[in-house]
């Protein structure tokens, strides 16, 4: 059971997330946007990087480390 508890914390955890800051894989850039704006809904995301030209559906998402808990 407590494998079922981890699994239910890290999908609440993904659910409320704030959205985080995405950069470009190839030249670490933020300037990155969707290629489309059909990428939202009917074509799977694909992202183009206003920097180095990268074409692609990989990108870089930086998150907050959060500190675990219970330690001193």
């Amino acid at each position: 059971m407590k494998k079922l508890e981890n699994v239910r914390e890290v999908l609440k955890k993904m659910k409320h997330r704030k959205p985080s800051k995405i950069f470009c894989p190839k030249c670490a850039s933020p300037e990155i946007r969707l290629f489309s704006s059909l990428d939202l809904w009917l074509t799977p995301k694909k992202y183009v990087c206003e920097s180095c030209g990268y074409v692609g559906p990989v990108v870089m998402e930086l998150e907050k480390m959060e500190e675990e808990k219970g330690s001193a």
